[in-house]
């Protein structure tokens, strides 16, 4: 599996910026590690030991970090590859780390504990050092109480022999490398937070000592030479100097006590102005980026990153009036938390254009000029030929819409729901009901038609508003309002049966006391808790803009059931909903109800439960919501048929005076029961077997049957049906999946006066468990996609022909031809939260059927298009990631994920095509995932490089007279000082060396800097020796053929005299 996460690090604890490479890297309470570059370069790692990130340094410009954990470790990551990989850690079993030092342009970390003594580490092999600071010599010797935990090392910015050592208990200690004692020693009486050079060398910043001058920014002097008034501590200081200027002083923390209630601040003072920056959240760190990586010269600031628990700010201090950059993150998905997701691949190619052209009208204004200064990295290679959309639903009622193509996400448009409603009366309406809810406006469900861009959602109040999209400003004189009420007349005979053969009289029925006569001010018992509409015209931004609000009433001071399920079809016009008591369908071109059922009514007279009326009781006190199951004379044919049909009895429609022109309050009045007559179970239905969410005895919890999902689709509505009509299918948590035929009326004229009508047609099949998604296949094994109208300017007024050409629904692509078999026309795939069924319509024979889980239950499901053809995805609570064939439903994959942890995984895990998916990973941030190897290769190519090749700044000119007396930096040699000839070897017992997973091809990456200068001497050193090897291998050879020659030669000669012997 590929992941991408996006978002706001989730509980921040450390924060490190490299000035040269220009990367961020911010540490969490979880141990991940997140790094960012320019926008769109963003890197996701994670500790394996899940501790806490309490400190980050970079080594400045060779793509490497050094993090140190709560868990007492230490680890080398190396940046040179796409994925960030450990390449050492150290383990300290002895004492705990508090804090830790990296000199710019050395290979020797400091490491502070708790127990006051410092420890040296190669960063290039992670071994200790011999050489300890300990915190007796350290301190006064005559001073026998511990001085605390290290809490600030550093050393002199021109001598890189000197270091500061800051001790919690408020001793600072000015220490001699070389001479392994204390040059100076400053003490306090309060606790130290943090220490600050000057670039010159002479002078830091703190709270401690006999200081040549003490600064309370927010302290009031008294006149009478008295200390100032007590401040909070400061927790962190930086004292960065400019060449042409005053210097910089950035504090956090350092109020006065008397402050109480006032916001987190950043103060900045500058010469002798003072700024005060609120923050929204509380300050965790910050960091103020310079020009220089080098402390010895002038910092030149230009930037403040302030790292807040729930935002990353950036103010740009070279303006007046400090104003902040705008982030190009996504770094705002909490702005609400998030409380629904949708995820949709391969979306229409105008849309993100479209959206992106309303959003930016949002944005907002005041941001700082310049670019964004945290620009390292540069993008992958890769590229993506579809668009994808990530929508957002919040507590506070916003939709953000996201454009999540490639690897990036930025936010495209925001939609707030609640201006819909009145606030300043909802929270009138709430002290007088005492209703508790923090959220009303919290979005629950939502349902979107990408091509024609309608948008529907459902709030957590019970409401659902309909949505169109318009690139025009328009201003709405009428917002007509659906209110749907059951009214109950809960009057059963003695005898089991229910008595009164007709509906009740509005007027006359002890619980109706008739329509209010103004439906956004009543206050009676029936609406008393509703969230109200506004009452003035609403101005309407380009946008998504309000076509109609439908709204539960209350019944009686009970709230309505909150709403399960949520459909739309932009080709029908209808939008359809249900709740634990039924289902609802809206035609929102008509602006009326169509269908108002219970459950129950669903089945007509072959309802598998035989429920049966209950026991007769004098009062039962109604909970109100879309349906109660009761009484009445009225037959399911007679509640299928549009209200303009529907008779005075069962609908009453009001004109009222609302906004400036007529609103509609559309009361349904209806009382049901279940029929008095139920068929046996027949011998299939007694092999059902309930499962999880089924597993009733009681009779009343069967007849509370909830409505669980829908979905619309042309396909063939009866068994053995020759033509394709539009259908809605419904599914329940009884593992029932219902049809209903819908009959539309003509296009054009026709569809705005014609009533729509609704039938159910009976059962199509029966799982175990809730019924979680439902999708149709075409005899190729392709799904086919919901019929759709495609999307027009509804603020334009279009010639009446041109405007219909437009609106035409979209014609199917199935079409069975009469020598094809109809058993093979069409495949329903349904999947429980316990099994999944394929059924071949319009013969309705089950053609495969698989079991997902038994132990465990599917938490999100959807029949997803790849490359290759369909598949069933599925996500259990047992965090396994399921995906099977359709419409064989064999298993193709089965990966254990990501166990669920948290409600709001299984709230907000969602599926798309190309094989993708999202959830929240927590509740700041977005894990995007694929299981498509298509997919994956193509993400990893299209991944970033966070490190990039740059030449590291030239180190400022120490000048002549600065050479000549002195003044200029001193350097060390650690190498001499720190290695294993001087300082001996560390003890093994206080740390142990754990390789990394990085393995040998990092080290290379990560030896081609400073820090690897060593590393390339040795190895030239090695080949040096091996080539002067070689050479004397030859010399030698070529010494004993030398030898051999002379041999050979001399016995040549020595012959050769022989025989000239003998001749004379």
């Amino acid at each position: 599996l590929f992941t991408v996460r996006h978002g706001f690090p989730y509980q921040p604890s450390s924060m490190a910026f490299d000035p040269v490479q220009k990367i961020l890297a911010i540490g969490t309470q979880s141990g991940a590690l997140r790094l960012f570059g320019r926008p769109g370069v963003e890197c996701y790692c994670q500790h394996e030991s899940g501790a806490a990130v309490i400190q980050l340094q970079f080594l400045i410009n060779e793509g490497a970090l050094v993090s140190a954990l709560a868990d007492d470790s230490v680890h080398l990551w190396n940046l040179r590859q796409k994925r960030p990989a450990v390449l050492h850690s150290l383990k300290f079993s002895k004492e705990r780390i508090t804090f830790c030092h990296l000199p710019f342009q050395s290979k020797w970390l400091y490491i502070g504990t708790e127990r006051g003594n410092i420890h040296v580490v190669n960063v290039e092999s992670f071994m200790l050092s011999g050489y300890v600071i300990m915190w007796n010599k350290a301190i006064e010797l005559s001073s026998k109480a511990h001085p605390g935990p290290v809490v600030h090392i550093s050393d002199n910015p021109i001598d890189e022999g000197k270091l500061i050592i800051g001790f919690e208990s408020g001793i600072v200690v000015l220490w001699d490398l070389k001479s392994k004692k204390a040059d100076y020693r400053y003490t306090y009486d309060e606790a130290i937070h943090s220490v600050a050079w000057h670039h010159e060398g002479k002078q830091f910043i703190c709270r401690q000592g006999k200081p040549i001058q003490t600064i309370t920014p927010h302290g009031k002097q008294p006149k009478d030479g008295k200390k100032p008034e007590p401040c909070k501590p400061i927790l962190k200081v930086e004292y960065k100097t400019t060449r042409n200027g005053e210097p910089f002083i950035i504090l956090s923390g350092g109020l006065s006590y008397d402050t109480v209630g006032r916001r987190p601040c950043l103060t900045v003072m500058h010469g002798k102005s003072t700024a005060v920056l609120e923050m929204d959240y509380p300050i965790v760190d910050f960091l103020t980026l310079c020009e220089t990586p080098y402390a010895n010269d002038f910092q030149e600031p230009y930037a403040v990153v302030v790292l807040l628990e729930k935002d990353l700010v950036v103010i740009d201090l070279a303006q007046n009036g400090y104003p902040i950059f705008e982030n190009p993150y996504p770094l705002t998905i909490h702005e609400s938390p998030v409380t629904c997701c949708e995820y949709v691949a391969d979306c229409p190619a105008d849309l993100i254009p479209a959206l992106y052209s309303v959003g930016s009208r949002q944005k907002r204004q005041g941001y700082s000029k310049k670019e964004w200064p945290i620009s390292g990295g540069t993008w992958g290679q890769g590229t993506q030929s579809y668009p994808e959309i990530i929508i957002t639903g919040h507590a506070d009622g916003t939709v953000k819409f996201w454009d999540a193509s490639a690897i990036m996400l930025q936010v495209l448009y925001k939609l707030k729901t609640a201006k819909v409603f009145d606030r300043n009366r909802s929270k009138e309406d709430k002290g007088s009901a005492e209703v508790s809810d923090e959220d009303p406006f919290a979005i629950q469900i939502m349902a979107w038609c990408p091509e024609s861009r309608m948008l529907c959602v459902a709030g957590v109040s019970a409401n659902v508003i309909i949505y169109r999209f318009s690139k025009l400003e328009v201003t709405t004189e009428v917002l007509l309002e659906v209110r749907m009420q059951y009214e109950l007349n809960d009057i059963e005979s003695p005898d089991g049966g229910c008595g009164g053969g007709e509906l009740p009289n509005p007027g006359a029925s002890p619980q109706t006391s008739g329509p209010p006569s103004h439906p956004s001010t009543s206050s009676n018992n029936s609406d008393g808790g509703n969230m109200p509409c506004l009452n003035t015209p609403l101005k309407q931004s380009a946008g998504f803009q309000v076509d109609s609000v439908v709204q539960l009433v209350w019944v009686s001071g009970e709230p309505p059931q909150q709403i399960t399920s949520l459909a739309m079809n932009s080709s029908y016009g209808l939008v359809v909903f249900g709740n634990s008591n039924g289902l609802a369908v809206v035609d929102y071109v008509q602006k009326t109800v169509v269908l108002n059922l219970g459950t129950v009514e669903l089945y007509g007279s072959n309802d598998p439960y035989q429920r049966q009326p209950r026991s007769p009781r004098k009062t039962r006190q109604p909970s109100g919501g879309l349906c109660d199951i009761n009484e009445g004379s009225a037959t399911s044919e007679d509640r299928c048929k549009s209200p303009t049909s529907v008779p005075t009895s069962m609908l009453t429609l009001l004109l009222c005076g609302c906004f400036t022109s007529l609103c509609f309050l559309l009361t349904v009045l209806l009382s049901v029961c279940p029929p008095r007559g139920a068929n046996p179970l027949d011998h299939r239905d007694n092999s059902f077997s309930r499962s999880r969410s089924s597993s009733v005895t009681s009779i009343d919890k069967e007849a509370r049957e909830a409505i669980s999902s829908f979905h619309f689709s042309e396909a063939f509505a009866r068994k053995g049906d020759s033509t394709l009509t539009p259908c809605l299918y419904v599914g329940t948590t009884l593992g029932t999946v219902l049809a209903l035929a819908i009959t539309l009326p003509p296009a054009g004229e026709q569809r705005q006066l014609q009533p729509v009508i609704i039938s159910p047609t009976g059962m199509l099949v029966r799982l175990k468990g809730s019924v979680m998604r439902m999708a149709f296949l075409d005899p190729t094994g392709s799904v086919v996609p919901p019929a759709y109208e495609p999307w027009f300017e509804p603020n334009v007024t279009a010639d009446g022909e041109e405007r219909e050409k437009v609106r035409k629904r979209r014609p199917v692509s199935v079409s069975p031809s009469t020598s094809q078999d109809l058993n093979e026309s069409q495949y329903a795939v349904v999947c429980s939260e316990k099994q999944a069924k394929v059924i071949s319509l319009p013969s309705q024979t089950c053609i495969s059927k698989a079991s997902i889980t038994e132990a465990s239950f599917i938490l999100r499901a959807d029949v997803v298009q790849m490359s290759q053809g369909a598949c069933l995805a599925c996500f259990c609570a047992n965090g396994h990631i399921m995906t099977l064939s359709v419409p064989g439903l064999r298993p193709l994959m089965d990966v254990n994920y990501l166990p669920l942890t948290d409600m709001r995984i299984a709230r907000t895990f969602c599926f798309t095509n190309l094989g993708q998916a999202m959830y929240l990973c927590s509740p700041t941030e977005a894990q995007r995932l694929t299981y498509s190897q298509d997919t994956c290769e193509n993400l990893q190519e299209m991944l970033g490089e966070l490190f990039t090749p740059v030449e590291t700044p030239e180190a400022p000119n120490r000048g002549f007279f600065k050479g000549l007396f002195g003044g200029g930096s001193q350097s060390l040699d650690r190498e001499d000082l720190f290695g294993e000839t001087s300082s001996g070897k560390a003890s093994r017992s206080l740390a142990q060396h754990i390789p990394g997973p990085g393995g040998l091809e990092g080290m290379k990456g990560a030896a081609s800097g400073i820090v690897g200068d060593l590393a390339r001497a040795r190895i030239a050193l090695d080949e040096r020796g091996q080539k002067l090897g070689e050479l004397d291998e030859r010399t030698a050879a070529m010494m004993a053929s030398a030898d051999s020659f002379s041999k050979h030669a001399h016995e040549v000669h020595r012959k050769g005299s022989q025989d000239l012997s003998a001749a004379e």
